[in-house]
């Protein structure tokens, strides 16, 4: 019969270095919930997104500007 040993750890976590983290390191929490506890403020920018894309075109545009003058 197959002894195992004491698992002192989580074993879906297969990685040995997740294996070493303490479990409310691994613990996965929805936003929502952390949003209700407050936490979180509830508020998000729908257009951030936008926003991101618009800056990193520029700044990619301008370096490449710059290397080719």
């Amino acid at each position: 019969m197959l002894k195992r040993t004491l698992v002192l750890s989580t074993e879906s976590a297969r990685h040995p270095f997740r294996r070493s983290l303490p479990a409310h390191v691994l613990r996965w929490e929805e936003p929502e919930a952390k949003a209700a506890v407050g936490k979180m403020p509830a508020t998000r920018n729908d257009d951030q997104d936008w926003k991101l894309f618009a800056l990193s075109f520029s700044a990619f545009f301008t370096a490449f500007y710059s290397f080719i003058a």
